[in-house]
């Protein structure tokens, strides 16, 4: 199974035994003063949705309860409970949808990768492709499967406070931002300090899709995009709270890049450490 994979395909194989779709919606309302409150796409999902589908929850279940910051890597155990809840396991191959612009489907594609589990592909256009392509939509709860989830974690995968530090002024490392320009630059907020990271390149993950159809890019424009991280051995992404990083990496993983690193905290945690760096501009 291709990493990316369109309507047509899916609506193809969606009755084979071993393939679970996982929607993975999450909603960020912004509301006064900026202040933005996370919202399960729970109920988006329950009113009609790709049939035989499941919800996977990064907000709760997929996210650590204790983490400090949101959507903070779960544990392995946590995540293989998660998983076997949702029928994903040995022997099974997996589709990852959201309404949105991707990066909550890449994100669970990232997880399952940081998990050891390689069998998972992206839906390309997420939910606007399913129905603009005529695909059924269901309002009916997938029948439970059981499967058995054996966690094998790739710490390679996930980039640390500490290991951005060490990146800074390394010729060898490409720090990419996901986040859109204008906060790059730190012109606008939205974290405890503005700014980006010094000498990281901004590659919004929104400008990898078409913004009509919200599929990704071809492989020549996304490497025409990403061009400065594909010269470099080690490539690091990281955005607000490492959701639209995993949007970066995915595409530079459909370029032939499976070593990237997403720092996972991002500017939730390097911007609230008045001792780390920030730069502003360009």
């Amino acid at each position: 199974m291709d990493l990316l994979v369109d309507a047509d395909w899916l609506a193809a194989e969606l009755e084979a035994p071993d393939l679970r779709v996982l929607e993975c919606t999450v909603y960020l309302d912004r509301g006064p003063g900026d202040e933005i409150t996370v919202r399960s796409g729970f109920a988006e999902w329950r009113s009609g949705h790709i049939p035989g589908s499941a919800f996977a929850d990064l907000v709760v279940d997929l996210s650590d309860p204790g983490g400090a910051f949101r959507f903070t890597l779960p544990s392995p155990a946590r995540f293989a409970a998660a998983m076997e809840k949702l029928g994903v396991g040995d022997g099974t191959r997996v589709v990852l949808y959201d309404r949105s612009t991707a990066m909550w489907a890449t994100r669970l594609w990232w997880l399952l990768r940081v998990f050891g589990f390689d069998e998972a592909a992206v839906l390309d256009g997420g939910w606007g492709a399913w129905t603009a392509a005529g695909g059924a939509v269901s309002a009916e709860p997938p029948t439970p499967r059981a499967a058995r989830f054996v966690p094998h974690p790739r710490p390679e995968l996930v980039a640390t406070k500490d290991d951005v530090v060490a990146s800074l002024g390394n010729e060898e490392t490409c720090i990419v931002n996901a986040l859109p320009e204008s906060q790059h630059r730190g012109e606008d907020g939205g974290y405890p300090r503005r700014g980006h990271i010094p000498g990281a390149v901004n590659v919004p993950a929104r400008t990898l899709l078409d913004p009509q159809t919200q599929r990704f890019l071809p492989p020549a424009v996304l490497a025409e995009r990403l061009g400065r991280a594909l010269d470099r051995p080690h490539v690091i992404t990281y955005c607000g709270g490492g959701i639209a990083a995993t949007a970066d990496a995915f595409a530079l993983a459909l370029l032939g890049r499976q070593d990237v690193t997403v720092y996972d905290a991002s500017l939730l945690e390097w911007a609230s450490d008045p001792a780390l760096p920030l730069e502003v501009g360009d």
